[in-house]
């Protein structure tokens, strides 16, 4: 089994496509299709198997239809995602995120995960809140 997507909400959905490509450093997703309209929010890639889905708020009530979702969310809560990467990968996005100065959390050393406890892990918000923290391991992802 594998994580297909999360639908994380948004504001502004191309500003939140920006940052997760240009600070995140994932791959968009039908961008060109929703700029021209044909796909309702653009979406961002984390690996061959698993999306994130950039949605507008201004769907809620549509996707609470469908889902049974509360008045805010459309949905349920959401605590924090995760994404794990390699340690190279981790001190680039650390200084990306330092760049634009984006706070980081540290979780520390040992901070359990998928694959075990992670050698390092920190917390972060997108521009709209959402939290998400990053993570690496001893071996390779």
């Amino acid at each position: 089994m594998d994580l297909d997507h999360v639908v994380l909400w948004v504001r502004d959905p191309n500003a939140a496509l920006r940052f997760y490509v240009d600070v995140v450093g994932l791959t968009p997703v039908r961008a060109v299709e929703f700029e021209k309209g044909t796909a309702p929010f653009p979406s961002v890639r984390l690996n061959d198997a698993t999306i994130l889905d950039l949605m507008d708020r201004a769907l809620v009530p549509f996707v609470r239809d469908f889902t049974a979702g509360d008045e805010d969310s459309g949905g349920t809560a959401l605590n924090h995602v995760c994404f794990s990467m390699s340690a190279a990968e981790y001190t680039a996005l650390a200084a990306r995120l330092s760049g634009r100065g984006i706070a980081l959390k540290p979780a520390g050393a040992g901070s359990f995960g998928a694959r075990g406890g992670a050698v390092d892990a920190a917390y972060f918000r997108d521009p709209d809140g959402n939290v998400l923290e990053m993570r690496y391991y001893s071996d390779p992802a």
